[in-house]
C-alpha cells in the first residue's frame, strides 16, 4: 500500500529517494511527498504523481544527505497537501510549515489516534491534517529530549495498531530512526557507510542489494557508517544482512501499452517458472517436513483476500474432488472477528501475492493462536513476513506484478495450489501413478494452452466495444468455474469502473434475474464439463428475458453465435486445470473495457497494490 523511503548518506540523497517512490508507484497511492535536513526541516508534497513531486524538488533546490519519502494511500483524511507525508510537528501554538523539529512518515493505522490527539492538543499542539500519522510526529516530539531513538522508543510503547515508521529530527542530522509492528519495513546497508530504510527492498533496487528484514515489534537506528536494531523486549539485536535481487518496479512496457496487457502475456512464462524443477509429485516441494504435516492434517483452511481468496474458492474445489480433504475457504479480513471451531489437525493456507496482507497476516496469527500451528503459504515474495511466518511455503514466480489489478500472480497461485492439491492427494493415497503422469503432463502443457487463449484478443476486444457502453454486467459460472466468474467481475469493477457481480449459474432464478435486460451483458463461463447442460438451462433464462449473453465455450459444446448469444471458442478443453485458461479471456475483457472508457488502467481509483492496513 504506501510507500518509505529513507536514508542517511554523505552525499545528497534526495534523488535516491524520488526514485525509490517511482519504484514503489505500483502499489498505488494519491499523494507523496519527501522531506530532508537542510539546516531545519525542508519538504515538498504533492497530491499528483511522483513525477510532479521529482519537478518540485529540483525547482525548489531541495537537497541534504538525511532525509524521508513517502507515497500515500489516504485512510485518515482526503488526498490533499496538508495530509500527505511527511509530517512535521508543530508544538506551542507554532503552525509555520518550517517550524517542525520532527519530520516523519508512516505506513498503517493507529487505532487510538483520537485519545492521543486529545492529549497533545491539550499540551500545544497544533494538527494541520486528518490524518493519524500527524499524531505520532508531536507524540516523538513531546517525548525528545536529545535523542531521537530514546523518544521513538517511548513513543511506539503508547501506539495501538499497525505501523511502519520512519523519522528523522532537525536537532541530529545524520541520523534516521524507525519502528516496525504489523506493516513491512527493511534496512538497506549500502557503500560508504550509507544506511537506507524502506518498506519494500525494491524502492532500493540499484542502490544497495544488501538486505536487513526487521522482524515484528524492532526498532531500528541507522547513522552515516552503523546502525542498530532493538527488537520488540528492547533487547539489541543481530538481524542477519541478506543479498536481494529485487527488481525495479519500473519494467520496460516494451510493445504493450499498459503493465497490465504486458502481466498478462507474460502469463506463460510465468506459469513455466512456476512449474521449473517439478519433476514429480512430493510433498518437500512445500518444504522440509511437509510429508509428516501433510499425513497429520485432516482438513484445510484457506485465508486470502481479493483475487488470491478466488483462487482459494478454485482450490476448494480441487481439495475436495481430488485430494478429498474437506476444505473452508475465509475471507482473511472476515475469519479474525468471528467465533470458530478451532481443529488442530488443519492445514492454515494462506494465499497473498505480496506476503504483506495485512488482513491475511493477522488472520494467520489468530488461526495460530487458536492453536493450529500446521501452517503454509501459497506466495509471490520469498522474502516477505507471510513466508517467513508459515511453516511449509511454496513461492510461485510470478515476478514483480506492477497494475493493481492482479493477472499473472492469480494463475500462479492456482498452479501452486493444484501442486498442494496433488502433494495431499498422494499423501493421503488418492492419487495414482498414471493420474500423476495425467495432471503433471497437462501442467507441463498450461504454457502452449495459454499462448492459444491469448490469441483470442481481437475476438475479447470486439466484445470489449459493446461493454464500454454499459454501466452494469453479470457473470455467471457452475461448479470449479464459479470463482473465476467472481474473478472476471472483480476484474472489470476495478478498473473499467463498471458495476460487475457474479453468480452460480443456478442462483439466477433466485434473484439476479429481476436485473436481466438488454442493458444488462451476462458473460457465460462455459467449459464442457459435466455442468453443461445445466448452464445452457441457465442461459435460456438470460435469453427469454431480454438479456444479452457473451460466452466463453470449449469447442464441442454446441454453443452457437446468434442474435443476443455472443460466442468465443476457447481452444481446448482442459478439465481441472480449465479455471486458468478460462480467467484469461476475461482479464483480457476487463483491460480492454478499460481502455475504451479511457480509466487508468494500472493505477485505479481508490486502489493499491498492497494492502498493509486492515
Amino acid at each position: 500500500m504506501c510507500g518509505i523511503v529513507a536514508a542517511v548518506s554523505h552525499r545528497n540523497i534526495v534523488p535516491i529517494l524520488v526514485q525509490g517512490l517511482q519504484r514503489l508507484e505500483y502499489r498505488g497511492y494519491d499523494s507523496c511527498g519527501v522531506a530532508v535536513h537542510a539546516g531545519g526541516l525542508k519538504r515538498a508534497r504533492s497530491v499528483s504523481r511522483v513525477a510532479e513531486l521529482q519537478s518540485q524538488v529540483q525547482s525548489e533546490s531541495i537537497a541534504g544527505g538525511t532525509g524521508i519519502a513517502h507515497t500515500r494511500w489516504a485512510t485518515h483524511g482526503a488526498p490533499a497537501v496538508h495530509n500527505a507525508h511527511p509530517h512535521f510537528s508543530h508544538g506551542r501554538g507554532q503552525v509555520q510549515d518550517q517550524a517542525g523539529r520532527v519530520a516523519l512518515v508512516h505506513n498503517g493505522i493507529i487505532e487510538n489516534h483520537e485519545e492521543l490527539r486529545a492529549q497533545l492538543q491539550a499540551r500545544g499542539y497544533v494538527f494541520q491534517s486528518q490524518t493519524d500519522t500527524e499524531v505520532i510526529v508531536h507524540l516523538i516530539d513531546s517525548l525528545y529530549d536529545g535523542d531521537l531513538f530514546e523518544a521513538l522508543k517511548a513513543a511506539a510503547s503508547q501506539l495501538h495498531g499497525a505501523y511502519a515508521i520512519a523519522a528523522f529530527c532537525k536537532d541530529e542530522p545524520q541520523r534516521v530512526v524507525g519502528a516496525r509492528a504489523g506493516s513491512p519495513l527493511v534496512l538497506g546497508v549500502g557503500e560508504g557507510g550509507e544506511h537506507f530504510l524502506a518498506s519494500d527492498a525494491m524502492a532500493l533496487a540499484g542502490v544497495t542489494d544488501q538486505i536487513v528484514y526487521l522482524e515484528e515489534g524492532d526498532l531500528v537506528d541507522i547513522q552515516q557508517g552503523k546502525h542498530w536494531v532493538l527488537d520488540a523486549h528492547g533487547r539489541p539485536v543481530q538481524r542477519p544482512v541478506r543479498t536481494v535481487q529485487a527488481h525495479s518496479g519500473a519494467a520496460e512496457l516494451g510493445p504493450y501499452r499498459h503493465y497490465m496487457q504486458k502481466e498478462i502475456f507474460e502469463q506463460p512464462r510465468a506459469i513455466a517458472d512456476t512449474l521449473e524443477g517439478v519433476q514429480g509429485i512430493t510433498p518437500e516441494l512445500f518444504g522440509d517436513g511437509a510429508y509428516r504435516t501433510f499425513k497429520e492434517v485432516d482438513s484445510v483452511l484457506i485465508l486470502a483476500c481479493g483475487t488470491s481468496y478466488y483462487s482459494g474458492c478454485a482450490a476448494k474445489y480441487w481439495l475436495e474432488d481430488i485430494a478429498q480433504i474437506p476444505t473452508q475457504v475465509e475471507v482473511a479480513s472476515e475469519y479474525r472477528y468471528r467465533t470458530s471451531v478451532p481443529n488442530p489437525r488443519t492445514l492454515v493456507v494462506t494465499i497473498s501475492q505480496s506476503g504483506e496482507t495485512a488482513d491475511t497476516l493477522a488472520a494467520l496469527r489468530h488461526a495460530q493462536s487458536l492453536g493450529m500451528a500446521h501452517t503454509l503459504t501459497i506466495c509471490n515474495v520469498s522474502t516477505s513476513a507471510m513466508v517467513r511466518e508459515c511453516k511449509l511455503a511454496y513461492i510461485t514466480r510470478a515476478g514483480v506484478e506492477i497494475g493493481v489489478a492482479s493477472t499473472k500472480a492469480f494463475t500462479t497461485q492456482l498452479a501452486g495450489l493444484f501442486l498442494l492439491t496433488l502433494a495431499l492427494a498422494q499423501t493421503r493415497g488418492r492419487l495414482s501413478q498414471a493420474q500423476e503422469a495425467g495432471h503433471l503432463k497437462a501442467m507441463r502443457h498450461l504454457p502452449a494452452a495459454l499462448q492459444a487463449v491469448l490469441a483470442l484478443e481481437p475476438q475479447v476486444m470486439a466484445w470489449a466495444e459493446d461493454f464500454a457502453k454499459m454501466e452494469n454486467a453479470l457473470f455467471l459460472g457452475r461448479g470449479l468455474h464459479y470463482p473465476i466468474a467472481l474473478e472476471g467481475a472483480l476484474k472489470l469493477k476495478e478498473i473499467s469502473y463498471i458495476h460487475a457481480e457474479a453468480y452460480p449459474a443456478g442462483e439466477l432464478k433466485h434473484g439476479p434475474l429481476a436485473l436481466v435486460t438488454s442493458a444488462m451483458p451476462v458473460v457465460t463461463v462455459a467449459p464442457n464439463d459435466s455442468l453443461l447442460e445445466k448452464l445452457k438451462s441457465n442461459m435460456q433464462e438470460v435469453r427469454a428475458r431480454g438479456g444479452v449473453l457473451y460466452v466463453l465455450a470449449d469447442a464441442d459444446t454446441r454453443i452457437e453465435s446468434r442474435e443476443g448469444l455472443h460466442v468465443i471458442r476457447m481452444p481446448e478443453h482442459y478439465g481441472p486445470l480449465s479455471p486458468l485458461l478460462h480467467v484469461v479471456p476475461l482479464q483480457l475483457l476487463a483491460y480492454h473495457t478499460a481502455c475504451a472508457r479511457g480509466t487508468d488502467v494500472d493505477k485505479p481509483r481508490n486502489l493499491a497494490k498492497s494492502v498493509t492496513v486492515e
